[in-house]
């Protein structure tokens, strides 16, 4: 067994701690989900170490606002915004046709928690839609981009939720089954984590590291506006084990693996409170489920994905 990765820093570090001392420039970075919460303090970050970061959001007003803002304060003029509807296959596709040069971080951070029974034009479930299979469509479609630098990151936001849930390869939909909010989340946040296990594998040879995380459980931002209680069996331990924190320090896991030099070369692995995570204990807020790491259910994931998105491309 491998022995797990860790670094000097934990649950209560920042984002502006990890990226201390780190020189990005010339690197080119995209943060999905970037106009709020985790994502805006991610590209933040990544700026003020001199990246050229694109602030990813679905409304191109807020991106820019975002983008001018994070100039403003850390006096990088290379932040720039674009559209990104993860739910919107055809919006994806411009990303990527838009998408020119090198990529050399990316961060899948944009997410949808506990909605509704919402579905895409297409009639795919939504939370499984935002949450996978937009990042999985847009990371393929960038992969050409990934390779071209031989030392890309791609960074992949989860949840503890995961340890909740398998992906449902029979109905990911809840077509077959009514829908439950939940599931559903703790569904998607297991994709997140096989597609970096899958990815890790696949792209091994392309120089691509590709981790999944935890960020803690942050409360002051916009996740959770569909939000009601969770059910008791989804939590049995309320917040026991689970990091509680706030935006800076959620967002420090997401700027470890995205740009610190302590991860060189680590790749496949589920982090949480900037350290490898290990197994997930019952009834414990912490660590990566077994049906999130198993090579099957990964390698399984990647062939649905790519018939799910088919048509998309």
């Amino acid at each position: 067994m491998e022995q797990r990765f860790t670094t000097p820093f934990g649950a209560q570090s920042t984002a502006s701690e990890v990226a201390a001392g780190i020189d990005l420039t010339g690197r080119q970075a995209v943060v999905t989900g970037a106009t709020g919460g985790l994502g805006r303090e991610t590209a933040r970050a990544l700026a003020s170490a001199g990246a050229e970061v694109t602030v990813a959001g679905r409304t191109p007003q807020a991106a820019t606002a975002v983008a001018q803002d994070i100039t403003a304060v850390t006096g990088n003029s290379l932040t720039r915004a674009a559209r990104l509807d993860l739910a919107d296959p055809a919006s994806v596709a411009a990303f990527v046709a838009d998408w020119r040069g090198p990529l050399h971080i990316l961060v899948n951070n944009a997410g949808i928690m506990a909605t509704p029974e919402l579905r895409t034009p297409a009639g795919r479930e939504l939370q499984f839609a935002t949450n996978h299979l937009g990042h999985f469509a847009l990371t393929v479609g960038l992969h050409d981009a990934l390779a071209t630098t031989r030392d890309a990151r791609v960074v992949v936001v989860s949840s503890v939720g995961h340890v909740n849930g398998p992906v449902r390869f029979d109905d990911p939909d809840f077509v077959k089954e009514p829908y439950d909010p939940w599931l559903a989340y703790a569904q998607s946040k297991t994709a997140n984590v096989l597609f970096a296990v899958e990815a890790a594998k696949r792209w091994a040879a392309d120089g691509i590291a590709v981790n999944a995380l935890n960020p803690g459980r942050i409360w002051a931002t916009g996740l959770g506006r569909h939000m009601e209680a969770p059910p008791a069996s989804f939590d049995p331990a309320g917040s026991s084990g689970v990091s509680e924190k706030t935006i800076a320090q959620g967002a420090a896991t997401s700027v470890l693996l995205a740009a610190s030099p302590l991860v060189e070369g680590v790749t496949g692995r589920y982090f949480e409170d900037c350290q490898e995570a290990g197994p997930h204990t019952p009834g414990v807020r912490r660590g990566v489920a077994a049906h999130a790491v198993d090579p099957d259910s990964a390698r399984k994931l990647w062939d649905l994905s790519m018939r799910m998105t088919a048509g998309d491309r």
